[in-house]
């Protein structure tokens, strides 16, 4: 111990290049390990945890979890499999909640059955209670939203709440709270347990998630080969056409409840990917600082070469020289750990804030107090194993004589080493530069419509038919400043909307409908290629006229659509009076929708959400007089005027991208941070042991500049190699992200010129500065003993 603390203490900077990498590696790691933990640990605590699936169905052009209530009594009662069936159904409608204490807004109402409920072990505070009857509504708050309303309340016991505004006089009965595992597929602000849920709707309400239970080693395969027969059967019943196209393309599946928040089938698995995204850049910066550590144990190997010889021919065994320095790359190690944990507390808010998550490292049940000891000693080994076999092999009676010199698999190694390192930290770079550029794309590009200026206010009201949101449109038409209002079933900020087969010409096709109103493409500055848009001088408007996107058109294949006809649910038969080019309402990860839009759609949702288009300059001046007169305006909302900037909420589309973006600038600082140090230091000792050849090169002539040319040489190669390395899985990897876009940048090579640049500038800035103090010294010093 006293050997190995007086060694690292000689060699100070060595050391200090070594502890300081590892802990801004570890972490690095430490951080990506705790969300990588948490990520994959969502529902583990359900006892039912490897016995849940969700049922799902393939449709011709997606997937989907939702399917209707009769689909799980049905399979209840005829697989014996099957231990027990869950429907719930989720209410994303926002509604305040008020007591004499505070108001709350609950925005994920669960509304499921007792089977349910237990399925997903769900506890309310005076117990799980079936209810008795089909019109019993038990409704609970989550612990959180209880304890606001009601903070004397501790025993979650029956209260009697307010729903709406004040004035609207609505009221509900709580149950009692309930708490909602944040880290649970089932997130809910509030719970309405019934008897059965989605009670009399048939198989044409598709709005429902229906979960199973399966008995332990259930074949998964043949269970879902029957759920599929008994949906295929079912659907018959219901009056589908078995010879039809689309019903051959339909089928029913089942999904493990440990897929569904990560990779669920009906999914882009974009969580999944950042995720494993994230764990390699973990790794990979963790693997890099052992790089290091091994490149300078080696590079010290002459330094203790004659300490090895005499400890040789003293009686010292290989094992115990080999344990002798793995004890020295211990004591880093551990110190490393210890800056790491430290580093890791000051940086988690910001990852926390990042990702939207609430981590912590000194949580009693942190997975961290068995990893970090397996972590510690897995980097011991790699980092030491093979440079204490380098320095426990010496042959005594060389290095003695002073006739030492390193393998060539050591030298090879070494520079092999720094390769790697080099490369990946290339990789990094240029996947940080081609995020930027497809970001940059994402925010200068053209959508298609424009959200600035218009402002979406949160409503409850429900404005089913036509005509029933003029008296509220001309309230707030005549406030000054306001442009244009009009209201509809879904906004665009990435929503999917229902879908709907519709007929044109014979041809039936899955479109998206969005229920519209007056004045809402003007308010939108959404195009119109062909056509008109509603306008309250065609009285038909209001009833069955319709207007189709680009893409709509091109599904179809129409070539002239303006004055066909289209007809969709319950047969009813719509006008096609214009087509709109196509705006990007998903963002740009998926393609656009073909989409319907319509005044008049029996089937389509309640049209709620209202928006305004306002002008710029007098935007705080329109939104105190809302909230002032809004009471008057909207009665059922009333003192709840809340409202949001319909471009900010489309920015959150890019949330996912510049989570990632974040992730690799901080993973190419780091990268390049580590190699610049293990660069920085393995140029020092190259440096110094060719303190002789420079001294006489300077006595024969060799300028500065030649002499510099000579040490970046070689470090040059090696950099220029790792470029050529690189490229190739740079371009890989980055076009294989890019392929995730449905919009998007074509692949530039900029950023790999730009990278081959900046690796090449930064190792000759490193490298001349610790050659410098060798170029600038006297000859005579380093000649004088000779």
């Amino acid at each position: 111990m006293k050997i190995a603390l007086r060694n690292l203490w000689r060699n100070k900077v060595i050391t200090a290049i070594n502890i300081g990498g590892l802990a801004i590696a570890l972490a690095a790691f430490i951080m990506v390990t705790m969300y990588f933990t948490f990520e994959t640990g969502f529902d583990r605590a359900n006892p039912n945890y490897n016995e849940i699936y969700i049922i799902g169905r393939n449709l011709p052009d997606f997937k989907t979890n939702y399917t209707s209530p009769p689909l799980g009594k049905t399979i209840k009662a005829e697989v014996p499999e099957v231990v027990s069936v869950g429907t719930m159904k989720m209410s994303f409608f926002e509604i305040p909640v008020t007591s004499k204490n505070a108001v709350v807004f609950l925005s994920k109402c669960l509304y499921l059955d007792y089977e349910a409920a237990k399925m997903f072990n769900i506890k309310p505070s005076n117990g799980l209670v079936k209810p008795e009857s089909t019109t019993q509504n038990l409704f609970y708050l989550s612990n959180e939203n209880y304890k606001t309303l009601f903070p004397n309340n501790k025993n979650g016991v029956p209260e009697l709440v307010g729903l709406g505004s004040r004035s609207s006089g609505m009221t509900a009965k709580l149950s009692g709270s309930v708490y909602a595992d944040p880290h649970s597929n089932i997130a809910f602000d509030a719970i309405s347990v019934v008897k059965e849920v989605g009670l009399g709707e048939g198989y044409g309400y598709n709005n429902y998630n229906t979960y199973i239970q399966v008995k332990p080693g259930t074949d998964i395969e043949a269970l879902e080969a029957k759920v599929n027969a008994i949906y295929k059967r079912e659907m018959i019943k219901a009056g589908e056409d078995p010879n039809h196209e689309t019903f051959k393309a339909t089928s029913a599946f089942l999904d493990p409840l440990k897929n569904q928040h990560l990779k669920p089938k009906a999914g882009t698995g974009i969580g999944y990917k950042i995720l494993m995204a994230l764990s390699v850049l973990g790794i990979l910066i963790l693997v890099i600082a052992c790089i290091n550590f091994t490149n300078l144990s080696i590079a010290q190997a002459a330094k203790r070469a004659k300490e090895v010889g005499v400890k040789k021919v003293m009686g010292a065994y290989r094992f115990q020289l080999s344990l002798q320095f793995l004890t020295e790359i211990l004591i880093q190690c551990l110190v490393s750990t210890v800056l790491g944990l430290i580093i890791a507390e000051i940086i988690l808010p910001r990852f926390n804030n990042l990702f939207g998550v609430n981590l912590s490292i000194w949580t009693a049940n942190s997975a961290l107090l068995w990893q970090l000891p397996l972590i510690l000693i897995f980097i011991t080994l790699i980092a030491g194993v093979y440079p204490a076999m380098v320095l426990s092999g010496f042959k005594p009676a060389l290095v003695l004589k002073g006739n030492f010199q390193k393998s060539k698999q050591s030298f090879w190694l070494q520079n092999g080493l720094l390769v790697f390192q080099f490369s990946i930290a290339v990789i990094f770079i240029t996947g940080l530069l081609i995020i930027n550029s497809q970001l940059t794309y994402m925010r200068t590009q053209d959508v298609g419509f424009k959200p600035a200026q218009v402002v979406y206010i949160k409503n409850l009201a429900y404005f089913a038919s036509p005509g029933k949101f003029d008296p509220i449109r001309d309230r707030i038409s005549k406030i000054p400043g306001v442009k244009s209002v009009t209201v509809a079933n879904t906004i665009p900020d990435g929503s999917d909307g229902g879908k709907n087969s519709y007929t044109v010409d014979g041809k039936e096709q899955s479109l998206t409908f969005t229920g519209v109103d007056f004045d809402y493409f003007e308010t939108l500055d959404i195009k119109i290629k062909e056509g008109r848009t509603f306008s309250r001088e065609f009285k038909t408007d209001t009833v069955n006229s319709a207007i189709l996107n680009e893409a709509a058109v091109a599904k179809y294949g129409l070539t002239d659509p303006i004055g066909k006809s289209i007809k969709g649910c319950q047969n009813k038969t719509y006008k096609i009076v214009g087509i709109i080019k196509d705006f990007k309402t998903l963002g740009f990860e998926k393609p656009v929708e073909p989409t319907i839009y319509s005044i008049n759609d029996p089937c389509g949702n309640p049209k709620t959400e209202i928006m305004l288009k306002i002008e710029g300059s007098r935007m705080s001046e329109v939104l105190n007089t809302l909230k002032s007169q809004w009471p008057e305006i909207n009665m059922l909302d009333g003192d709840n005027f809340r409202y949001q900037f319909l471009d900010e909420m489309y920015g959150r589309l890019f949330k996912k991208q510049e989570q990632l973006q974040s992730v690799f600038f901080a993973a190419a600082m780091l990268t390049v941070f580590i190699a610049m140090l293990g660069l920085f230091a393995f140029a020092k000792y190259i440096t110094n042991s060719k303190i002789k050849e420079i001294a006489v090169r300077k006595i024969l002539g060799a300028s500065n500049l030649q002499i510099f040319k000579l040490i970046n040489r070689t470090f040059l190669v090696m950099v220029v190699m790792a470029n050529i390395i690189s490229f190739p899985l740079a371009y890989i990897l980055t076009k294989k992200w890019l392929e995730t876009f449905a919009y998007r940048v074509d692949l530039p090579l900029l950023p790999f010129a730009m990278s081959a640049g900046l690796t090449i500038l930064l190792t000759i800035i490193t490298v001349s500065l610790q050659a410098n103090s060798a170029v600038k010294a006297n000859p005579v010093g380093a000649l004088k003993y000779e």
